[in-house]
């Protein structure tokens, strides 16, 4: 115990203890200040460069300024696609950091349904490049923007931004043709030009607005902007315009494109005309249409699902992807083979009994009228549609023939220069038939052919421009949708423009025109009544086409059908006749027979189109002047 005391009371002891204790205090100190000071100095000396750029950056940023998209009026200068301004919410990603959090307080702010909340998580998730806003909404409305604004503090990285919308007059009228514009998917933004869509939130997605993207789209722009911690914009300090895309005038004419639709009366089907000398299509209407507003700023789930799941598919352009068996119209090109091939003259008259049998064959292929129509040459053949006298053309022809004349009227191809998503139809041939089911063409498939039946499958919009070229007595004008880019004419001579279709005797072309004239006007014309009080010359063609097929010895009766497996009915027109200004191609799906139910709306069509507007006859008196439905198949 001694000891111990003497220890502690030593002051020499305490002394060295203290001094040690003090100098490693003392060194520690002095070695983080050192590491504190080279540090500081590091930073401003040797990373001055860097540390100025990311702060100039914080406040100093560049922005894309999307350009306007181009117009699209009629041929009329009547506006078909315009811009409207509305307001959107934007989120820039990089700016937040609880992207959940700010994403939950949107939805609480905007009282957004479960539906909308879902849709803004998937598109905040949705690729952007750094710093690329993502449009969360599209027209916010004034309670919306008001609630943004009061709680702006609150949400770092959103904005409102004011863009331009596409929005379209006349959207279900429009729909099919106009196509329409809508959000730039993930699997687009891929393949898109980075610098010239920056800041585009919208793209072409169908028909015209998909087909001239490019030109209607423009560059865009920057702007040079500063802002605030919280990345307010202060000011602008510089800017490079955007570069706006261009107008488009198209050939349609929006009062024959809204009477074609009007004249569908809501049924299912497609009116397509033509001006024959030009290829301006002048009406495509597919019926029934939708609202193509719906889609531009995001159409909802229940909507979308009851447009695909609506029997009447009207999300389907029945004018360029419909396929349908010509039925009778097609008499007429068939015709024109025939002379071309020299197997049938003018004059040439055969006996029709009512049906036709190939050799060693009991079969009978049947005459839409039953007892027949006796003595027929080419042009009565036209007026009262025939079946016999084609029957033996076909066959006489054979299908090689067939097929190689009717591709070369554009059947069993695309033959517009700018309608995108057009379906080639159906052209069929020995090789095809081999390739698709591996079996022989046999002759009996060669006679259905030549009424129009089998597996021939045509389009509205293939239909229209055979009857153009037949109107033009063969020259080929491609059809077409613009006829001016900007201030830019588009040429009526377009690549790709199948060679034109000759004869040896221009009066051939005289005789078809006969017999289709008097379809409207002859006396036994299966459309007669059609032609009542033209004041002017038309040709036309009836038709109608089965929907299933009957047995030999069934008769057809629509009262016992189910509608949607009732006859289509078609009928194509042209006018006037020295001199044709207009081509039209009618179908009307599951109306029944061609003169009955198609007739007058080709000739309601003309009309308007040739007559002035206080001569036009009311559709309504057209219609009750119509025949009615005798129930025949595939020749009226």
């Amino acid at each position: 115990m001694r000891l111990r005391r003497d220890t502690l009371k030593n002051p020499q002891q305490e002394l060295r203890i203290f001094r040690s204790r003090s100098l490693l205090a003392a060194l520690v100190v002095t070695t983080l200040t050192g590491l504190l000071m080279g540090r500081l100095g590091y930073l401003q000396v040797v990373q001055h460069e860097v540390y100025t750029t990311r702060s100039e950056k914080n406040r100093v940023r560049v922005e894309p300024l999307p350009p306007t998209r181009g117009l699209i009026h009629d041929r009329n200068g009547v506006l078909l696609a315009d811009n409207r301004p509305t307001y959107n919410l934007m989120l820039i990603r990089e700016r937040v950091e609880d992207v959940d959090a700010t994403l939950r307080q949107l939805e609480e702010l905007l009282e957004l349904s479960e539906e909308e909340a879902d849709a803004i998580r998937v598109r905040a998730g949705q690729r952007q490049r750094p710093f690329q806003p993502a449009l969360l909404l599209s027209d916010l409305d004034e309670d919306q923007i008001a609630r943004l604004a009061v709680n702006r503090h609150r949400l770092p990285g959103v904005e409102v931004e004011a863009q331009l919308l596409r929005y379209y007059p006349d959207a279900e009228i429009m729909a099919h043709a106009l196509g329409y514009v809508g959000r730039i998917n993930a699997e687009e933004l891929k393949s898109l030009d980075a610098g010239r869509y920056a800041g585009t939130h919208f793209i072409g997605k169908t028909g015209v607005e998909r087909y001239y993207e490019d030109l209607l789209h423009g560059q865009a722009g920057l702007r040079k902007v500063e802002t605030n911690a919280r990345g307010r914009v202060l000011q602008e300090l510089g800017r490079t315009d955007p570069v706006p895309g261009k107008d488009l005038t198209l050939t349609l004419d929006k009062e024959l494109q809204t009477l074609a639709y009007e004249l569908l009366e809501e049924r299912r089907g497609s009116i397509v005309a033509i001006a024959p000398q030009t290829g301006e299509i002048l009406a495509m209407v597919s019926a029934p249409g939708f609202d193509s507003n719906r889609f531009v700023t995001g159409i909802d789930v229940s909507t979308y699902r009851g447009l695909q799941e609506d029997l009447d598919l009207p999300l389907f352009n029945r004018a360029i992807r419909g396929h349908y068996p010509p039925g009778s119209t097609i008499k007429p090109f068939l015709a024109l083979a025939g002379l071309a091939e020299g197997e049938i003259t003018p004059e040439e008259t055969i006996y029709d009994p009512g049906y036709f049998q190939l050799p060693n064959d009991s079969r009978r292929y049947r005459n839409w009228l039953r007892w027949g129509h006796g003595r027929v040459d080419l042009e009565r053949s036209i007026a009262v549609s025939n079946n016999t006298y084609y029957y033996s053309l076909a066959h006489e022809l054979g299908i090689d023939r067939l097929h190689e004349r009717m591709s070369a009227l554009g059947f069993g191809q695309r033959v517009a220069h700018d309608v995108q998503g057009e379906s080639p139809g159906l052209m069929p041939s020995r090789e095809w038939k081999r390739g698709r089911f591996d079996q022989p063409w046999y002759p009996g498939e060669t006679l259905s052919v030549g009424i129009g039946q089998g597996y021939w499958q045509v389009t509205p919009l293939q239909l229209a421009t055979a009857t153009a070229v037949l109107a033009n007595r063969g020259e080929w004008v491609k059809p077409r949708l613009a006829r001016r880019i900007g201030d830019e004419p588009v040429p009526v001579e377009l690549p790709e423009t199948p060679p034109d279709i000759t004869v040896e005797n221009d009066d051939w072309w005289d005789r078809i025109f006969s017999g289709m004239e008097k379809v409207v006007s002859g006396h036994e014309g299966t459309a007669r009544r059609t032609g009542e009080g033209l004041e002017y010359r038309m040709g036309g063609k009836s038709g109608t086409a089965q929907v299933f097929s009957l047995g030999q010895d069934q008769r057809y009766d629509a009262e016992e059908l189910a509608e949607r497996l009732r006859d289509h009915a078609l009928f194509v027109a042209f006018a006037p006749l020295e001199d044709p200004e207009i081509a039209v191609a009618v179908i009307v799906e599951n109306a029944g027979g061609g003169s009955a139910h198609a007739a007058h709306l080709a000739r309601a069509m003309t009309d308007a189109w040739l007559l002035e507007e206080e001569e036009v006859p009311d559709v309504d008196e057209l219609r009750e002047t119509m025949e009615t439905d005798d129930g025949s198949v595939a020749g009226n």
